[in-house]
């Protein structure tokens, strides 16, 4: 599919993460002003409760953007979403008709402050790239035990804290937690040494749904995508996890950009999951491309320091596409609702360089990174940020997610002494 072209001209940049074609949902607000609903368009946000309020967009007899965020929108699925890009990109589009009665409305973004763009009901979080599972597993079981015998059959994952969920810009103030050293017999509650980043992909359920799913239907339950960044402190982690998995690790926060990217516009970007290892069972077998070619990367910026990209990867590396987590998560008949958010798992490539975490990319501690600015990192210190980014390229266009940021806070004054 080739760029649409906008009356913005912003949009119509090759180097732009929002053209037409991708008209992304977010929540802005400008100075004092209440956050709304907003879709990004080039440079400029199309503010979308004031378009329903002109008029302009009328997809239901009640309002869908009153609320500052897309959960009312998403709840009314599938039909009107598509009646809402139709109606988008006929106000935004080259000669729109009612380009004076819209042009009104658009913000610029670098006016606008961003919010989280929907309310998150629950939060999963999956271990469903076999790279990193890989790299991990030959950590902490060596190569021959790398992968738990059910990995292959399903995707692995936990009930994390939607409460946690903020979006990019927020900072991320280090843990305490219970930590565990070798040399040591008993444990000590400090400020986590080993905080980490993940590079994921988040999806986000918009049609509710009581009972089992196939892939098929899952697929058509979700709403759209963001980037996502399960911040993990591995110290904790590893004092922890035995017998049931991530805890208090993983409960800091989970970043996610601000804007979703719609799975109408990442639609002709869908490739393959890769060939199995072993055959799925019948409720869990690809039923057409599930994944997307979404070129992803990760910078580390240190405190007054240039950023260095640290890695380079690709959401078409992924084991288990997010409509089979989808589809595993309802099989035992368990809701999901609109706004429940999948974060994919560590998306890493087979290389060293495509690795998605500081535990991938420093080998554990025993191979620090050697920063642009000359600094070291096997895990990330106080006053780093860390900022992801992706995209899919188009010809001519790019459909992008903006950044997803956090600084790292230095951990509160211990809360229990005296």
């Amino acid at each position: 599919m080739p760029l649409m072209k906008s009356w913005i001209d912003s949009a119509n940049d090759p180097a732009c993460d929002f053209p037409l074609n991708n008209l992304p949902c977010g929540v802005f607000s400008v100075d004092d002003e209440d956050p709304r609903c907003g879709v990004a368009i080039g440079d400029q946000i199309l503010d979308m409760t004031a378009a329903e309020e002109a008029g302009l967009v009328a997809l239901t007899d009640a309002p869908l953007f009153a609320d500052p965020w897309w959960n009312d929108l998403m709840e009314q699925g599938p039909a009107v979403w598509a009646a809402m890009r139709a109606r988008l990109t006929a106000l935004l589009e080259e000669g729109a008709a009612e380009r004076e009665a819209v042009a009104p409305l658009l913000v610029p973004m670098s006016e606008a402050t961003l919010h989280l763009p929907f309310a998150v009901s629950e939060y999963t979080d999956f271990y469903a790239g076999r790279h990193h599972a890989h790299n991990v597993g030959c950590m902490f079981r060596g190569p021959e035990n790398a992968l738990p015998p059910n990995w292959l059959h399903m995707p692995i994952g936990y009930n994390g804290r939607a409460s946690s969920v903020c979006v990019s810009g927020t900072p991320i103030r280090r843990p305490w937690g219970q930590l565990k050293s070798p040399d040591h017999d008993a444990p000590a509650f400090l400020p986590s040494r080993r905080f980490d980043f993940e590079l994921e992909i988040g999806a986000i359920v918009g049609t509710p749904s009581d009972g089992p799913l196939t892939v098929k239907q899952a697929d058509a339950h979700l709403f759209g995508y963001v980037l996502l960044n399960d911040w993990s402190a591995r110290d904790i982690q590893a004092w922890e996890y035995q017998p049931l998995g991530p805890f208090q690790a993983k409960a800091t926060a989970t970043s996610i950009s601000p804007w979703i990217v719609m799975k109408a516009a990442l639609d002709p970007f869908r490739i393959d999951t890769p060939p199995r290892e072993v055959p799925l069972l019948d409720h869990l077998k690809d039923d057409g491309p599930g994944l997307y070619n979404i070129a992803l990367r990760a910078t580390l910026t240190p405190a007054g320091q240039p950023g260095t990209t640290i890695t380079r990867t690709n959401y078409g590396e992924m084991y288990y596409s997010a409509p089979q987590q989808l589809a595993h998560h309802a099989t035992a008949g368990s809701p999901m609702n609109v706004g429940d958010l999948l974060g994919s798992g560590t998306i890493s490539g087979p290389t060293g360089p495509e690795r998605g975490s500081m535990l991938e990319l420093s080998w554990g501690g025993q191979e620090p990174l050697t920063l642009d600015s000359g600094d070291t990192r096997s895990f990330l210190l106080d006053g780093d940020v860390l900022t992801l980014e992706g995209h899919a390229q188009g010809d001519g266009y790019r459909i992008g997610f903006g950044r997803c940021s956090g600084e790292i806070l230095p951990a509160l004054d211990d809360p229990f002494a005296g």
